[in-house]
């Protein structure tokens, strides 16, 4: 007997035609934010899709509580919160008027809408435009109503597909900061590019390449890794285009007629270097170029 919240993937495989999405995946999430990384095409939105029902493994299960969630059917869909990467809203609709619709769908009862609706605009903070026309939204105001949707239900199950993509760097943090308090009482899936949303807001890291998991675990254990490898240096132009090609740069900013750059690797033994704190960006980036073949 499975207790608490807990969601399995085992040997999980997706194939489209001749090309393999997703390789023999195998996790176990727990309650707690875990945030997706990888590249374009790397298999993070076919993997939120099946963990979701809104495709479906072509071999191997995910389990809820021991059960399988595709036998669940409705019961395992009124625990999850879902928003897609490419999400899109009903642009006749006001803001109250598509969460009522969404609800509706969800099957929350009218009375508990005209609670939560008020909350999950608060959330958002669209408060302010609850009778707006959604056409008359920004891009980063039309994510936010997504991410509503996706708690309106207060889902177990909280995914988000590039939940901060055209967010201002105030709704970022007030976003940040409201999720990592929701996880708490749920499991939490973030897929994101912006690699700092899922150091500020996550504890635990998946990495994802080629449709294989590469690398699971603690986010401060992964940055620790790093540790004394991490480096700034200020060096001409045409040495900066030898480093390129050798260490796993992560930033490079002008400085007059030199170039300041932030690497990981082993200190340059002809330029003076400065240990700074590694980063999860440090990490990735290091991983993501010795998977690659390149130290």
């Amino acid at each position: 007997m499975v207790s608490g919240i807990e969601l399995q993937a085992e040997h999980l495989c997706k194939s489209y035609r001749k090309k393999e999405a997703l390789k023999d995946i195998n996790f176990k999430l727990e309650q707690g934010v875990y945030g997706l990384l990888g590249e374009n095409g790397a298999g993070k939105s076919t993997l939120m899709r099946i963990l979701t029902t809104v495709d479906f493994p072509t071999s191997g299960s995910v389990l809820y509580k021991g059960k399988n969630i595709t036998e669940m059917n409705e019961d395992y869909r009124d625990l999850i919160g879902y928003m897609p990467q490419d999400y899109s809203v009903y642009p006749g609709f006001t803001a109250i008027g598509f969460l009522n619709y969404m609800g509706t769908l969800k099957g929350i009862p009218k009375d508990e809408l005209k609670i939560k609706i008020p909350e999950v605009l608060e959330f958002v903070n669209l408060s302010d435009v609850a009778n707006k026309k959604v056409r008359t939204f920004s891009g980063g105001m039309k994510r936010r109503i997504g991410i509503a949707q996706a708690i309106l239900n207060d889902p177990q199950i909280l995914i988000l597909d590039e939940p901060t993509a055209g967010l201002d760097p105030t709704e970022r943090i007030r976003f940040s900061n409201i999720l990592s308090n929701m996880a708490k009482e749920k499991i939490i899936l973030l897929s994101t590019h912006i690699v700092s949303d899922i150091e500020a807001i996550a504890n635990r890291l998946i990495i994802i390449n080629n449709g294989k998991i590469t690398e699971t675990g603690n986010i401060d254990t992964m940055v620790e890794g790093v540790a004394g490898k991490v480096w700034e240096a200020t060096v001409t132009q045409d040495r900066m285009n030898d480093i390129n090609k050798e260490k796993a740069v992560i930033h490079i900013k002008q400085a007059g007629k030199e170039v300041r750059i932030r690497f990981v690797g082993e200190a340059l033994p002809d330029s003076q270097c400065k240990s700074v704190i590694p980063t999860l960006e440090d990490y990735y980036i290091y991983v993501s170029r010795k998977q690659k073949g390149v130290q």
